[in-house]
């Protein structure tokens, strides 16, 4: 224990032993009701982490269940574009009820569903962030939500802290690109979840490869693929890999991530799926 601890946990990033991490789970709303809980982590920012929620949630949403996108990523939020989302989320003095995306009806709650103009900055520090994204989970009414997946913000900071601590975190999916250094910084979010003992899923790696409309042969541009060797190294089964893809890029900026199919997550997201019903 630090010899400054002001025995405040709900405030410190220090990995100290004498707390106990269930003690700093904040409740949910008290209507709500939700399944499993599914973190989105990166290492670092532009890996294509909120895609991957996106992809996700939509693919369980395809499975028939009804899923939900917790937007933590406040300073850098950018899930109600892809799903072409506009409107407000509205609310009254105890409840917020989180916008539905138009295909399949996920819930969503992000900053941008709240600001008057998303082009605003959100010039906020850690523990305000941190108390906007308690806040989401508390205040939000996920209403019969199967999977709750978490955008969470990249690195292993202080919101991401909050976030393992506040929330009941089932497991987490890494996301991830092939250069070596991104290898180096997914170690960092691996040992991150395991100081909080939560289980890692699998890892996906973004931005694999282009494959020639062509003559079909794959390139890999950003170098060599390395998330199977990464996955052995820490005892992860589960790997996936996204392509360099223009046509999916343009679906996202246009709003349209819920016409995309990404087959490379099937394996994934079975597993996370049979983990539920076993």
């Amino acid at each position: 224990m630090s010899e400054e601890c002001t025995h405040d946990c709900s405030t410190c990033s220090s990995n100290c032993g004498s707390k106990d991490p269930k003690s700093l789970l904040v409740a949910p709303h008290p209507n709500s009701k939700i399944g499993k809980v599914i973190g989105v982590v990166s290492g670092k920012g532009g890996v294509g982490k909120s895609m991957v929620t996106d992809l996700l949630a939509v693919e369980f949403a395809r499975r028939g269940y009804h899923c939900g996108i917790l937007d933590a990523d406040i300073t850098g939020p950018s899930i109600p574009k892809a799903f072409g989302i506009t409107e407000k989320a509205q609310g009254n003095e105890t409840t917020i009820f989180p916008v539905k995306s138009k295909k399949y009806g996920v819930d969503i709650m992000s900053i941008n569903v709240l600001l008057e103009n998303e082009s605003d900055p959100v010039v906020w520090r850690g523990p305000v962030i941190g108390g906007t994204v308690r806040q989401f989970w508390s205040d939000t009414l996920w209403d019969n939500v199967d999977y709750l997946f978490v955008d969470m913000p990249p690195g292993t900071g202080d919101v991401p802290l909050t976030v393992f601590q506040s929330l009941p975190i089932d497991g987490i999916v890494i996301v991830t690109s092939p250069q070596e250094l991104v290898s180096m910084i997914v170690a960092k979010a691996v040992n991150m979840a395991k100081l909080m003992n939560i289980p890692v899923l699998g890892i996906v790696e973004n931005m694999s490869y282009f494959k020639c409309p062509d003559c079909g042969k794959e390139h890999e541009i950003f170098g060599s693929r390395k998330v199977e060797q990464v996955a052995k190294e820490y005892g992860i089964e589960h790997t996936a890999r996204l392509p360099i893809d223009p046509v999916v890029a343009t679906m996202v900026d246009a709003g349209e991530i819920e016409s995309i199919d990404a087959d490379a997550l099937n394996e994934l997201a079975d597993f996370i799926e049979k983990g539920e019903n076993s």
